[in-house]
């Protein structure tokens, strides 16, 4: 799994296109990187721009459209209503699959680093990214935005954290980035059976962070407290990590909760939106359905899914589609128009804009994976098969897991269940990866013979690339072994606890499993022999042989279960 981070830096320009789309175009040059949305706004006089992918070239890009970006914008010129002090204003990194915050962080650091010392831009860290608590809060590292820094600067407390701290023909130019790490932001609204923005607004006070204002008697027309320093006393509302107002779209003839998850770690869609509508229901009013705005990570809808199947006691060991779909319906996400999961989640946009033109084997349909593998075409071949054969395998035992935690009588073990359905998703999924996986091992394989080999310097690449890649094709069907023989695991316990109904289909998977091991040690075997390295060879062939054996072994146990059954 690749890890992922979003960037969504600010420029300071919105008016002029020429400028935005140089800029935008030095993120389209970096492959890995897929620019999801750019959205100018003229009264603001600034840009903001959201790209996703792996983090290395996230980094470069954001680098490279900061660079742009100070040589096209004069902050000197600038002007516009909101808060700014730099040519590129923010700069945050935030983690949206397969990767921690920490590492998040080590990225944005070392981003803004290369910002100060490469382009001489004064950078501060700030929100997860700061090494002090004073300069989490970006405002204040922005304080007196520009028109400050000349003083800030060479401030001993302000002074950025990398690049020059003098104001110079150059910074001046430029100002100041503030970089960042901090967690995914979800615009989301809420649907109500009303028009009137005030009970949105008594909604919206209810739910977000920030509350309400204090007030003596009468909560609604009664004067409002005041603490010491003549600041508003507020009642806390009921999620954290959430900003919210109510407003009237008119579009739609409706009222809607306009929300800001700030940090979805905290207070997920799921949960908002489960508040929000006791908190309706609390002053008469009905929840209708809910707007996503903007895009979401796969990991977000997919626990919105688990969370709505888990109230309704259902098995959540079900497919990434079915899952989405319980979530759109679960939250009403399609009552204003269509929701398609392609366009609003990261990873499939992401995943749509690197696929363009590919082929893979698991798109095909039953059919057409027979004929391609019966065509004249050494690939797919005896890797891929086994691949799939450990998928059947955990497929099955999938089945049994999901049956046996509907099966009447059987309501108190459904999350037992679900557990080992969820688990046997999990080797499908991975055990479907490695289907193609493994046609890229053998193609990597052609590739590195295919490299020229006149000089003698060429001969010595060439065969470099041919033992790189026999390695890689020896390490893919091993771990297709262990896939397939961990998923056996699962195969046996639904033959020992699951629906006696649908034992025998234990028994086929494990057969399916025991042979998925057994085609790919086949692979290993045939590799590994390839290998110069004889000590790495050996010690993997002996490894994979004690895996043949145990699953050997566990098939026997699973058919004396099923047999004794039958």
């Amino acid at each position: 799994m690749k890890k992922l981070i979003e960037c969504v830096p600010n420029f300071s320009e919105g008016n002029d296109m020429h400028i935005i789309d140089q800029i935008t175009a030095e993120i389209k040059a970096v492959e890995g990187v897929s620019l999801i949305d750019v959205d100018p706004g003229k009264a603001t006089n600034r840009t903001v721009v959201t790209m996703v992918g792996t983090p290395e070239e996230v980094c470069e890009a954001a680098f490279r459209a900061v660079k742009k970006a100070s040589e096209l914008i004069d902050m000197k010129k600038h002007k516009g209503a909101h808060p700014r002090f730099g040519a590129t204003d923010v700069c945050p990194l935030v983690p949206v699959s397969n990767i921690t915050m920490e590492e998040t962080v080590e990225y944005a650091r070392a981003l803004a680093k290369r910002i100060g010392e490469e382009l001489n831009i004064p950078v501060y860290c700030y929100e997860s990214a700061a090494f002090v608590p004073e300069r989490k809060n970006l405002a204040t590292c922005r304080a007196g935005e520009y028109e400050a820094l000349g003083e800030r600067l060479s401030s001993e407390q302000w002074h950025p954290d990398f690049g020059p701290r003098e104001l110079n023909e150059w910074t001046a130019k430029t100002g100041a980035t503030a970089v960042g790490a901090r967690n995914f932001l979800v615009a989301y609204n809420v649907n109500l059976n009303t028009t009137s923005t005030r009970r949105a607004n008594a909604i919206a006070f209810d739910v977000r962070e920030r509350g309400r204002a204090k007030r003596e008697g009468n909560p609604i027309t009664g004067k409002i407290v005041k603490d010491a320093n003549g600041k508003n006393v507020m009642i806390p509302g009921t999620l954290k990590s959430v900003k919210a107002i109510g407003w009237y779209i008119e579009e739609y003839g409706i009222a809607q909760i306009s929300m800001n998850l700030t940090d979805i770690s905290v207070t997920s869609m799921h949960e908002a939106f489960d508040e929000v509508c006791r908190k309706a229901q609390d002053r008469g009013i009905r929840v209708t359905g809910s707007e996503l705005v903007g895009v979401i990570p796969l990991k977000a809808m997919l626990d919105a899914g688990r969370y709505f199947l888990h109230k309704q006691q259902r098995s959540t060991g079900v497919s990434d589609k079915e899952l989405i779909k319980i979530a759109v319906k679960s939250l009403g996400l399609d009552e204003l128009y269509p929701f398609e999961p392609r366009k609003k989640i990261i990873e499939y946009i992401l995943e749509d804009e690197m696929n363009q033109g590919k082929k893979f084997l698991i798109d095909m349909n039953l059919r057409e994976f027979a004929d391609e593998t019966a065509s004249e075409s050494p690939a797919p071949g005896g890797g891929s098969i086994s691949a799939y054969m450990g998928a059947l395998a955990s497929s099955l035992a999938t089945m049994v897991a999901n049956l046996s935690s509907h099966k009447r009588g059987w309501d108190d073990r459904w999350e037992e269940f679900s557990n080992w359905a969820e688990r046997g998703k999990a080797y499908q999924v991975e055990l479907i990866k490695m289907v193609d996986e493994d046609t890229n091992a053998f193609n990597r394989i052609m590739d590195a013979f295919g490299l020229p080999k006149k000089t003698e310097e060429e001969k010595v690449a060439r065969h470099q690339a041919i033992q790189e890649a026999t390695k890689f094709a020896t390490e893919v069907p091993f771990k297709t072994m262990m896939l397939c023989y961990e998923c056996m695991e699962v195969v046996k316990a639904m033959a020992e606890i699951g629906n006696p109904n649908s034992v025998t289909d234990a028994g086929v998977g494990a057969l399916a499993a025991r042979s998925g091991v057994i085609g790919a040690f086949l692979n290993v075997k045939i590799n590994a022999t390839g290998l110069d390295n004889k000590e790495y060879a050996n010690d993997v062939i002996s490894r994979a042989e004690k895996v043949v054996e145990m699953a050997k072994q566990m098939e026997t146990d699973i058919l004396n279960i099923v047999n004794s059954k039958i």
